[in-house]
């Protein structure tokens, strides 16, 4: 059964090494999904050897990494953040090259499309 009210809070932490880019396009995945979803972007990553740091600070639910880093890349940030966090962490990895290839757009959809996924998993 469905519930009337949106599931959340989650916190998200980014990591894209233009900050600003993520904290606009989450911003928008956030609104268009805020009726089935409390999404919170608590902090954004810049840099790899960020990462340690802004995940203990934050402990987020979610972890979304931007699609400049190749699938190795994503695959290391999402270990170094389970293994702060735990294996409860939801990860996911926008495929590389879609901001580049496709544009802010397919981004947002590409994301939007997957959260049910990932959000409702048990």
């Amino acid at each position: 059964m469905a519930s009337s009210y949106p599931l959340g809070p989650f916190k998200l932490v980014s990591v894209n090494t233009v900050p600003e880019r993520a904290k606009r396009l989450i911003g928008r995945m956030v609104e268009d999904v805020k009726e089935k979803y409390i999404i919170i972007h608590v902090a954004n990553a810049e840099k790899l050897e960020d990462v340690t740091t802004v995940v203990k600070q934050h402990m987020p639910d979610l972890l979304f990494t931007a699609s400049m880093w190749t699938p190795e890349e994503s695959q290391k940030i999402q270990e170094m953040a389970r293994d702060i966090v735990g294996p409860q962490l939801k990860t996911f990895a926008i495929p590389q090259g879609l901001q580049v290839k496709e544009g802010p757009d397919a981004v947002v959809a590409y994301i939007k499309e997957n959260l049910p996924g990932l959000l409702e998993a048990k």
